[in-house]
């Protein structure tokens, strides 16, 4: 563990009184008013630093898990990963002023990797450390690479359930050894919201707050690269920072640590032609315990899938389908081709984002085998990821 007192010495953390708070205290999301939720686009909640404690500077604790951020510019071109003391090192000194002005920072090293080589086990180790630190800090940021972030950020959404205080995680699409760099932006960023009276897994990127379990990818070169995907943004960094009002407030309550992934699922993409005897061969196989079908428009299958559908449920697979469209849910019930499916006992993903459904189905496959119980946790709204009313989409649910 590392101090920036260490490098920095101390400061005092500058208060800002002179903007109110107006929240709506929500215990559980899926008790969130359906006014709330169809406009969650309506940023009016606006706060400056954390104001929960007048006796202490709020304390985060970085987990350091690698990516852009700090990584290194070889003579071809490429980037790779620094050596962890020069990484630690230059995310520690990017800003200097945060130890003055915002918080008292330490560093746990979790791991230096580019985000391709993130794994579920690494998801676990992260929660793990989150769970062991939760009542000696105000707040977290896990610093990681932007390919697999919104992965990490869906996964924790699950393994720290009732979470009561602000996880965020952030990276860079620009090394912080640039001019040009993002990275200081976003981590300063990162660590503010970290210190706000705001509670759950929160992806902070060029300004955009997104909640954890809803954040996609969107651009692989763009500074703004994330969105949300079927929502709006859970809050805004502005001149002053912005929350929409379905950001929960932080509790006490203790928190619900829930770790365990199964890896074993297949992810298929389906198109005109795709054969059905790929499905049939992976079912039979038997080492798979559950499938993503990307289906089309709102989870429309062609008849010829049928059979494997059927084979699947029949060994205890469970199989989720979803949309290939980046917005808009499935609604199986519209079409025949999407009933026939749903008959055959698929569930269907609603407006989660494939990030979400993924990480969702591996937690819910180590915790059950039964298709039931797994169907109602991928049904269950833990976080906000998901709304299973149709009639928010024009159709009758």
């Amino acid at each position: 563990m590392e101090s920036l007192n260490q490098l920095f010495g101390g400061g005092h953390l500058l208060l800002r009184n002179h903007l109110s708070l107006v929240t709506k205290r929500l215990t559980r999301d899926d008790q969130v008013h359906r006014a709330a939720s169809i406009n969650p686009t309506a940023l009016h909640v606006t706060e400056c630093y954390r104001e929960f404690s007048t006796h202490h500077k709020p304390k985060v604790l970085i987990l350091f898990c690698g990516g852009t951020l700090i990584m290194r510019e070889q003579e071809d071109g490429s980037l790779v990963v620094n050596d962890k003391d020069i990484a630690i090192q230059q995310l520690l000194q990017m800003e200097p002023q945060i130890q003055d002005k915002l918080a008292e920072l330490d560093v746990h090293f979790i791991d230096n990797i580019d985000s391709s080589n993130m794994s579920p086990e690494t998801w676990d180790v992260i929660g793990q450390v989150i769970h062991d630190k939760y009542l000696d800090y105000d707040g977290f940021v896990v610093t990681h690479g932007t390919d697999t972030m919104a992965y990490t950020a869906s996964a924790l959404s699950f393994v720290l359930g009732d979470l009561g205080k602000p996880v965020i995680i952030t990276g860079a699409q620009i090394p912080g050894s640039r001019i040009e760099t993002d990275a200081r932006r976003n981590f300063v960023n990162a660590v503010r919201v970290a210190t706000l009276d705001r509670a759950g897994v929160m992806l902070v990127f060029d300004g955009d707050i997104i909640l954890g379990a809803r954040s996609h990818k969107l651009s692989e070169s763009k500074l703004d690269a994330f969105g949300p995907i079927n929502w709006g943004l859970h809050g805004e960094v502005r001149i002053d920072i912005r929350f929409s009002d379905s950001a929960k407030p932080r509790h006490d309550r203790p928190l619900q640590f829930q770790p365990g992934f199964e890896p074993n699922i297949g992810v298929y993409t389906l198109f005109p032609g795709f054969p059905p005897s790929e499905l049939i061969a992976n079912i039979e196989r038997g080492s798979i315990k559950g499938l993503v079908l990307n289906a089309y428009g709102s989870g429309n299958i062609s008849y010829v899938y049928l059979d494997a559908i059927k084979l699947a449920t029949s060994k205890g697979i469970a199989v989720v389908v979803t949309t290939q469209c980046l917005e808009g849910a499935t609604l199986m019930h519209l079409y025949d081709v999407g009933r026939q499916a749903l008959n055959s006992g698929v569930i269907q993903a609603y407006d989660m984002s494939k990030e979400c459904i993924i990480t969702k189905l591996m937690w819910a496959l180590k915790r059950t085998s039964d298709l039931k119980e797994v169907q109602n946790i991928m049904h269950t709204n833990y976080t906000g990821e998901i709304n299973i009313e149709g009639k928010l989409y024009g159709a009758k649910t």
